[in-house]
């Protein structure tokens, strides 16, 4: 009995992103297959690959793309910068979904979907036997995967800000991402994401996204922001990260049989 050829479409977690889905993600930072395969079975909607701050590249993000073959959770990676040519590289390894950072005009956006697509809807350059089409095995690969890609981009500057709703309405941006700590960092608040200031440059770029028919999305380690941003209405939620949890429940373990009184440090991931 012949086996049905393998094919990574559809891209199920880009048709739950643009329908509007609550899609639960955590942070991955340490660059590791084990740990990305640890937190590939807790089972959230989405893990981040960070390659921007975090010390990744091709060759240590396609072990953890490996490490998440069996699990629930989508990848999405982050590259280190919105660059044609490391989004090729990404996409040739078999990255399906892009977090890019630092998109501060509608130009920007546009450059980075036309980086995930082949002409002529964009300039992706043509390799025939790469590890995203299974090296040849997907019959059907450059017909689809222009329409299978999923572009996610972050806004984190004033300029970002101002020019949301003209980001939001470019054709292939998926979701608007807002990155508060640069956000808070760019209105003059560095470490104070919740200040006013802040978060009315959040209200801005999700009423922007919201009248694009858009999605939003950020990082928020504190549940409390967490739980009010999605009952705001974003969709697109990091939760945490596996650095962040590393480090507080191993300092919180210690603090436990150094000091039986101390309680749970603040949690800052």
């Amino acid at each position: 009995m012949s086996r049905p050829p393998y094919s990574p479409f559809p891209n199920t977690f880009r048709q739950a992103l643009r329908a509007g889905r609550t899609q639960i993600g955590c942070w991955l930072s340490l660059g590791s297959p084990i740990t990305t395969e640890v937190v590939g079975v807790a089972g959230f909607d989405w893990l981040l690959l960070d390659a921007e701050h975090a010390p990744n590249d091709v060759l240590t993000l396609i072990p953890q793309l490996m490490a998440l073959k069996d699990s629930p959770s989508a990848p999405v990676v982050r590259p280190s910068w919105n660059d044609t040519v490391q989004i090729k590289r990404l996409l040739d390894a078999g990255c399906h979904n892009f977090l890019i950072p630092m998109v501060d005009s509608a130009e920007q956006a546009r450059a980075a979907v036309a980086a995930t697509r082949y002409p002529p809807q964009g300039v992706r350059g043509v390799s025939v036997s790469q590890r995203s089409n299974r090296y040849g095995a997907v019959p059907d690969y450059f017909q689809r995967v222009n329409d299978e890609i999923c572009v996610i981009v972050q806004i984190e500057t004033r300029a970002a800000v101002a020019a949301a709703a003209e980001i939001a309405a470019v054709e292939g941006v998926d979701c608007l991402f807002i990155g508060p700590s640069d956000l808070a960092a760019a209105y003059g608040h560095l470490g104070q994401p919740n200040h006013p200031e802040v978060q009315a440059a959040i209200a801005e770029v999700q009423a922007a996204a919201r009248a694009a028919g858009k999605p939003t999305g950020i990082l928020s380690p504190a549940e409390a922001d967490a739980r009010r941003y999605l009952a705001q209405g974003m969709t697109f939620v990091a939760v945490g990260s596996d650095l962040g949890v590393l480090r507080m429940q191993t300092q919180a373990l210690a603090d436990k049989f150094r000091d039986p009184g101390a309680g749970p440090i603040a949690a800052q991931y």
